[in-house]
């Protein structure tokens, strides 16, 4: 855990809301500036800047942060669809420096985002 970033604190329990999902490996939880109707943002426990700082001891736990993201979407009833994002640095419009996915869905995307 990183003293300083807001998704440690949040995985740890110090701050925000119930989570939607958590396990010893990944806490989920609803995004605070949704973009669609169901936005939930899941991160690894362990903190990652960006998938650019993952290296090969962490594949098996991006492999299990993906299973569960298609997880919740069952969950959340998104079987027709929902879209994921993980946007790496400055450019690709990382703002959180913890590695995190976004879940969309409950609408249909549109191509190309942006």
């Amino acid at each position: 855990m990183s003293s300083d970033c807001i998704f440690c604190k949040i995985a740890a329990g110090k701050i925000g809301g119930p989570p939607v999902y958590q396990d010893e490996a990944i806490t989920a939880f609803k995004d605070i500036n949704p973009q669609a109707p169901v936005h939930i943002l899941l991160i690894p426990n362990k903190h990652i800047s960006s998938m650019n700082e993952a290296t090969a001891e962490d594949e098996a736990l991006l492999g299990q942060l993906m299973r569960t993201a298609a997880q919740i979407a069952r969950n959340e009833g998104l079987g027709s669809g929902y879209r994921l994002v993980a946007n790496t640095g400055p450019d690709g419009g990382q703002s959180v420096f913890h590695i995190h996915l976004h879940l969309l869905g409950g609408r249909r995307m549109a191509w190309p985002p942006g």
